[in-house]
């Protein structure tokens, strides 16, 4: 099995057979043998990847420039799974004056 680390860029092929450049979002899991990459966020099985050619090392930037990797660093610390549930509370309609009214009515 191929182990691709986060950041690196590679070139995924599609079951159609469709190569794509896109870079690894984080590291292949060692468990199920998939590679989380940036292509509509999938999870794929290593051996339809290969490295990139211009590839530079373990730690290539997939972005233009630093500011913009740490950019996306942040977002994904953000956005990424925490292992936390999301909060969760039961919404209620707020009565007012209006609705008091409406309410009154229908009984009438």
């Amino acid at each position: 099995m191929k182990r691709f680390h986060e950041n690196q860029t590679v070139i995924y092929t599609s079951p159609e057979g469709q190569m794509i450049d896109t870079f690894v979002v984080f590291d292949t899991d060692l468990a199920t043998g998939l590679t989380h990459i940036n292509h509509f966020n999938l999870k794929v099985p290593s051996d339809s990847l290969e490295l990139h050619a211009k590839t530079v090392g373990r730690y290539h930037l997939p972005m233009a420039d630093a500011f913009s990797f740490e950019i996306f660093r942040k977002m994904k610390e953000k956005y990424g799974y925490t292992g936390t549930p999301a909060v969760e509370r039961e919404l209620k309609p707020e009565e007012n004056e209006q609705s008091k009214l409406r309410f009154i009515a229908k009984a009438s």
